[in-house]
């Protein structure tokens, strides 16, 4: 009977220890593969409102640029001032459109809205220059653009501040929530700062 409990004491020991190997065995392959199974589950800690935010900030963006490379190109008339105020936005927007993107697809989203699709800016939400403000930026002179250009980035910048307070309340990303934030704080000062060019004109 000694003999038969020895062996089964041997036989729990052995099973405690296969147990305890297999377990070390599974939390170190789990712990390998966090890195690469993070980036996955962040992407998934998402809801609704910031695959909007994104889309729509992501369209403000290109307009953004879209707008100040058209004041850009009028050459060495525009107000200088005016000048690196755009290429400063434009140094902002782009890299942060890069990011977006890749959230986008990370979350297996379009990098657009269907109903942007085909549609004049002006029906766009999120505060989008029409067509006749674009058309009016690209035809005025260089003399007269950096004026329009400053009247138009208000208005542009006031309605991306609006979109981004309700990211920061309804979203749910972190990282698109920080984003919001940062935009609030850079555009806000921008608008500022723009405020105070239109006045001293």
């Amino acid at each position: 009977m000694h003999t038969t409990t020895t062996g089964a004491l041997a036989a729990a020991a052995a099973l405690t220890v296969g147990l305890t190997l297999a377990g070390c065995s599974t939390s170190n392959t789990g712990s390998s593969t966090d890195s690469t199974s993070a980036s996955s589950s962040a992407a998934s800690k998402h809801n609704d409102q910031d695959v909007s935010f994104t889309q729509e900030m992501r369209a403000h963006h290109q307009q953004a640029i879209e707008m100040s490379d058209m004041l850009l190109d009028k050459g060495s008339d525009v107000d200088p001032d005016v000048a690196t105020l755009a290429k400063q936005i434009k140094a902002e927007q782009v890299p942060e459109i890069k990011t977006m993107t890749g959230w986008l697809k990370a979350w297996g989203e379009p990098t657009e809205m269907s109903s942007m699709a085909g549609m004049d800016h002006s029906s766009m939400s999120g505060g989008m220059m029409s067509d006749s403000d674009m058309d009016a930026l690209e035809q005025a002179s260089a003399a007269d653009a950096g004026k329009l250009y400053l009247e138009q980035m208000v208005e542009h910048h006031t309605s991306a501040v609006d979109m981004v307070k309700t990211e920061i309340d309804k979203g749910k990303s972190t990282d698109a929530i920080a984003m919001a934030k940062s935009i609030v704080s850079s555009q806000t000062e921008q608008i500022t700062q723009m405020k105070d060019m239109l006045a001293s004109m």
